[in-house]
């Protein structure tokens, strides 16, 4: 399918590592497509530069910092 084609919107999408490389590609990507997304890093400025450039392509996106190493996180 071609990129834009809101195949997620309405839904809420949770990623992990979203601060760079694959995890911030996947977070755009969904973005994109009209997921909400939660993107969460334990760099907390990467994960938030990731919402902001979703936003400003038009997609909704929250910033978390989340260290999954952490169990009591």
């Amino acid at each position: 399918m071609p990129p834009g084609t809101k195949r997620v919107a309405g839904k809420v999408a949770l990623v992990t590592g979203g601060g760079s490389g694959i995890g911030r590609a996947t977070a755009a990507r969904l973005a994109r497509e009209g997921a909400a997304v939660i993107v969460t890093d334990i760099d907390h400025k990467a994960a938030k530069e990731c919402t902001t450039e979703s936003a400003a392509q038009g997609g909704q996106a929250t910033a978390a910092h989340l260290d999954v190493a952490d169990e009591s996180q």
